[in-house]
């Protein structure tokens, strides 16, 4: 990351530095999740070392490698006669209790609660096993309010939550500029107003923010509402990479059933193949399992531009969760977190390799 940019790759990490918050916050904006069993293959086959393994993944975009490989059976096929069942979850927080508790096995998750998640069990609860998408996260603003990026300042911009992942990119951001917020009540320079994805477009609408720093799909959701695009956040990351959804799994499971989570892994790098290879049709497969998830699909302007903006990939990028927890030290948000050993990223190689592919890096985060 550039001297330009320092703070910028705070974003992870807040969640560490206000825990409380989050557990507080995990008891309110999405922390319900709803459990499916929707494989559209069988489980039929030999069947591995365990019977079942839960997934848990988000109805966004950025999890669309789960969403494509849950609706195509991508993820079943690999698993033969061992069954996957599938959570959704609406925030980090409660898929990080779902897999401490042993309700679910395996998740798709953003980098925050993967963070948070390890630092608060001491490093024994959950791996990074590997990664899923880059980017997808866009400051979009009323174009009547705000002109350029120097007329932030004085606005009223919504993020997802409070200490989640976009929330402390903002925080980040506007520190870079010089200006002061306070975090946790989100006063100052700016007005950072917390605000349920959900109802995000409806605020923007009725005039109560004035912009928002969200991921996709609910960026397209505004510029269709008339909103602007302002800044995309992949253009503040080297080569335009940052990780925004990983691969998780309890620690417990991947000793106890290490063949399951390698034949998920497979799946993820077969269904991420065959998504890159048939954008069109994966597209449509990941809105058709949001159609049945939510009751209706995102219409064209808002799924053709979303679904743009993300790289859909194997890779972690490490590298970029390394440098979040640096900067975020360095900024004073947190003690020296823990990482070391927070990857595991042996069977996703191990996949990688069989299937021809390169082989991905843990920057040194990987289990000794």
């Amino acid at each position: 990351m550039s001297a330009a940019r320092p703070l910028t790759t705070l974003r992870t990490i807040a969640a560490i530095a206000a825990l409380p918050l989050l557990a507080l916050t995990a008891c309110g904006y999405g922390s319900e999740s709803k459990d499916n069993d929707t494989s559209k293959v069988a489980a039929e086959g030999k069947k591995l070392s365990a019977d079942t393994v839960r997934i848990g993944y988000f109805p966004n975009l950025t999890h669309a490698t789960a969403l494509v490989g849950d609706q195509e059976g991508l993820l079943q096929k690999e698993l033969g006669g061992t069954k996957a069942t599938y959570s959704q979850f609406n925030a980090g927080p409660a898929e990080i209790e779902a897999l401490n508790s042993g309700s679910i096995d395996i998740g798709w998750i953003g980098p925050s609660p993967a963070i948070n998640g390890y630092s608060t069990t001491d490093g024994k609860g959950l791996r990074i096993i590997g990664g899923s998408a880059s980017g997808g996260v866009k400051l979009v603003v009323n174009p009547d309010k705000v002109k350029s990026l120097k007329d932030v300042k004085g606005k009223k911009i919504a993020t997802p939550q409070l200490g989640n992942t976009q929330d402390v990119a903002f925080l980040s951001w506007i520190a870079e500029q010089g200006w002061k917020v306070d975090a946790q009540s989100g006063k100052g320079d700016v007005s950072v107003v917390r605000t349920d994805n959900k109802i995000t477009p409806d605020a923007y609408k009725s005039g109560s923010i004035d912009g928002a720093w969200v991921p996709e799909p609910t960026a397209s959701k505004l510029v269709a509402e008339g909103g602007k695009v302002l800044l995309d956040e992949a253009d503040l990351w080297p080569d335009k990479k940052f990780v925004i959804t990983n691969i998780i799994v309890s620690q417990k499971f991947l000793k106890e059933h290490p063949d399951v989570v390698q034949a998920v892994l497979r799946g993820s790098v077969k269904t991420n193949t065959w998504i890159n290879a048939n954008p069109d049709k994966a597209k449509a497969a990941a809105n058709a399992k949001l159609q049945e998830l939510s009751g209706k699909p995102l219409p064209a302007d808002v799924l053709d531009p979303a679904w743009k903006s993300i790289q859909f990939t194997d890779d972690p990028l490490a590298s970029t969760l390394n440098t979040e927890a640096d900067h975020a030290v360095k900024a004073g948000l947190l003690k020296k977190p823990k990482l070391d050993g927070i990857y595991d990223l042996a069977p996703l190689n191990k996949v990688l390799t069989a299937e021809g592919k390169s082989t991905v890096d843990d920057a040194g985060l990987g289990v000794k």
